[in-house]
């Protein structure tokens, strides 16, 4: 039984990998910002974090950590004209930052593990250029460099990689998928015609953190139906 941090385990993609990890018998310690869910598993516990306040405590870990998976993030597609300055600096806040602070805490608990893997997330717009995603991509484009740093830095004892999906269908991009034809839309765009699940990416996290993975590192992995490198 390996021990798990997930940073934003309560809703979406944090959740679905919660459940996936305590099904395998593995202890997850899963965070929420403001809405305290309840554990659909016993071994799932959850605790309040706010990763933009300095000065938190995660006193609630054990020793040792097998891994460590941030999934807080945002989407605010907008006209690049109408982002203001401070609103890039309050997502990289949340996107950046925050994962250093919570990496930096944890990793001493990494060091003694025997399988140590972090897991952060980047999107498919990084890569690919879309009009709109001015804010979302400058935050996960140093996501990127993130782990390919640390990844490089923390060889061969603790592995870093990184998921960067396309459009899944989560309460974070519930206002673009909010109706039929909007769904439909962004299905179409898609070479595998569909909306990914959480479950989707849960599959990936679960697999990078496993032994399986034990030769992957400072990857940058797209789940994405193909959308980043496909035209058809």
């Amino acid at each position: 039984m390996a021990n798990y941090l997930i940073i934003g385990a309560s809703s979406g993609i944090g959740k679905a990998l919660a459940l996936k990890l305590a099904e395998e018998g593995h202890q997850v310690f899963g965070t929420y910002n403001k809405n305290e869910p309840v554990s659909e598993h016993a071994l799932i516990h959850y605790s309040q974090l706010n990763v933009l306040e300095g000065g938190f405590t995660l006193d609630f870990l054990p020793e040792n950590l097998s891994g460590v998976i941030y999934c807080p993030g945002s989407i605010s597609l907008r006209p690049f004209e109408r982002i203001k300055p401070e609103d890039f600096l309050n997502d990289y806040n949340l996107q950046v930052i925050g994962a250093i602070r919570i990496i930096q805490s944890v990793m001493p608990k990494l060091k003694i593990s025997d399988n140590a893997s972090v897991i952060l997330f980047s999107t498919v717009a990084v890569q690919t250029g879309l009009p709109f995603h001015t804010q979302v991509a400058a935050s996960k484009g140093a996501i990127e460099g993130l782990t390919k740093s640390l990844a490089a830095e923390y060889a061969p004892k603790i592995r870093v990689n990184c998921i960067a999906p396309s459009l899944t269908d989560t309460p974070l991009a519930a206002s673009l998928l909010n109706n039929e034809q909007k769904r439909e839309a962004n299905a179409l765009r898609h070479p595998l015609k569909r909306i990914g699940t959480a479950e989707d990416i849960a599959n990936i996290a679960d697999f990078l953190l496993s032994p399986k993975a034990s030769w992957i590192t400072g990857q940058v992995i797209h789940v994405d139906g193909g959308f980043s490198t496909l035209k058809i």
